[in-house]
């Protein structure tokens, strides 16, 4: 694929995302749902014109969206966790060791939804004392989600190679 499609798929699978992003930013409920889809779009970008595309449409829709979208927390669950999950997926999966591409996953993730929670905690919640219990179930609940997110997203990312991929490759 010549340079000039690589960057032309990229300005698109940015543009699709920030559509998705723009969606999230005024829809009452399931936002974290659209946002993850707005995170999907940089592997396409991955698969299809290499790990620089991918980490070039993640900074491109951060940084659009960034100036914007009229919400921010949007923008910070895209940036912190679903944006770059599509590249840091296909590093670690390099490995070829699933246990231990499982242990980095989920470190990873621990990671950062520690960051967010902190984050949405110091901004958000300062004035609503802080509840282990409640924490646990976020801890808990978001690792299960991820679990079952990186299996639904290795099974899309399955269906793009299978059904999309080749008809990017061959307009190129």
């Amino acid at each position: 694929m010549s340079n000039v499609r690589k960057m032309t798929l990229t300005a698109l699978l940015i543009a699709l995302s920030m559509v998705a992003l723009l969606v999230a930013s005024y829809v009452p409920s399931g936002r974290m749902g659209i946002v993850a889809i707005a995170g999907l779009l940089p592997a396409a970008a991955v698969i299809s014109a290499g790990l620089g595309a991918g980490f070039f449409c993640y900074v491109g829709t951060g940084l659009l969206a960034l100036l914007l979208l009229p919400t921010k927390e949007c923008v910070l669950l895209y940036a912190v966790l679903f944006g770059h999950y599509p590249m840091l997926k296909s590093l670690i999966e390099r490995i070829k060791k699933p246990v231990l591409e499982w242990c980095c996953k989920l470190a990873l993730f621990n990671v950062l939804l520690s960051v967010l929670y902190f984050v949405f905690r110091v901004l958000f919640l300062s004035a609503i004392p802080e509840a282990w219990a409640q924490t646990a179930i976020i801890y808990i609940g978001g690792n299960i989600a991820f679990v079952l997110y990186d299996i639904c997203f290795s099974q899309l990312i399955g269906w793009y190679i299978r059904r999309i991929d080749h008809f990017v490759r061959k307009s190129s």
